[in-house]
């Protein structure tokens, strides 16, 4: 009797360890079901059809940047409710609650390889990563500080555009951060976007698409409109690569495609070309 209670334990507990082995993860491209300890192995690149998805900020970090060497700005801004938008801050505060982000975007100024930089991450689990008035603030001080202290920036983007819970004011922040690239560009600092999925809305028709130079993510959508919405406009079948990043490099929209294993090493070459060294060390 014994034994056989033996076995049924054993035999569950090593099923739980086996499933928990061979979970799975589905590649939001290519449909395949990919192995979750593969996926995340990969930091979270598809080995079957090299689609890239979403990073967290932190995650972001943590693979770009210098260990240590990131300095944030603006930790504690949030934003108001400008239009009073119904239950707009109570869903807010959950949203901050459950990922740790007082905003869909955070700014600082980092190293990469020794490079000094100002960089912005937008996070998607932040309501989509939309722009609301205090993304649009972050961003444009950052490029403030970047032209006051004549260091590059580092943009890695991934929106669903403006929010409309900020109405105009969102709206808004489309001028305010591309006034802020074009001073940051008048004083001679070098711009790099990286587009990351997806890139939308007014986060395209504004900053994002404004560097110096522009990278993209393989697979990453890129693009304003939805793809019905323009189907519908223009009485047309759109291809079915439309919007994904190797459409708009093959149409010039973009000017590199760099996996994310290679970006720190692109990122630090390009910053290094232009003459953003590593500050020399004191004998």
């Amino acid at each position: 009797m014994f034994e056989d209670f033996f076995n049924v334990v054993k035999k569950r507990f090593n099923s739980d360890s086996e499933e928990e082995e061979h979970k799975t993860v589905k590649c939001p491209r290519c449909q395949t079901n990919v192995l979750l300890e593969r996926y995340e192995e990969l930091h979270r690149v598809c080995p079957n059809c090299n689609y890239h998805g979403r990073l967290s900020c932190k995650e972001r970090l943590s693979i770009t940047v210098d260990k240590g060497s990131f300095q944030e700005f603006d930790v504690d801004m949030i934003s108001g409710n400008p239009i009073n938008f119904p239950e707009y801050c109570e869903k807010q505060a959950e949203i901050r609650e459950k990922t740790g982000l007082k905003d869909s975007v955070i700014t600082g100024k980092a190293t990469i390889k020794g490079s000094p930089v100002v960089i912005g991450i937008m996070d998607s689990r932040y309501m989509m990563a939309s722009m609301g008035s205090v993304a649009g603030e972050k961003i444009a001080r950052a490029f403030e500080y970047a032209t006051e202290n004549s260091l590059p920036v580092v943009m890695f983007t991934a929106s669903g555009g403006a929010r409309m819970q900020e109405g105009i004011v969102s709206l808004m922040q489309m001028a305010k951060t591309s006034g802020a690239v074009k001073l940051h560009s008048d004083k001679g600092g070098l711009y790099i976007t990286v587009m990351t999925d997806p890139t939308t809305g007014g986060v395209t028709a504004s900053f994002a698409s404004l560097g110096d130079i522009i990278i993209a993510e393989p697979k990453v959508l890129i693009g304003f409109a939805g793809r019905r919405v323009i189907e519908s406009t223009i009485k047309q079948k759109l291809p079915d690569d439309f919007q994904l990043a190797e459409f708009q490099h093959e149409k010039g929209f973009i000017d590199m495609i760099v996996e994310r294993k290679k970006m720190r090493s692109t990122l630090s070459h390009l910053l290094k070309l232009h003459g953003y060294y590593p500050p020399e060390k004191e004998v």
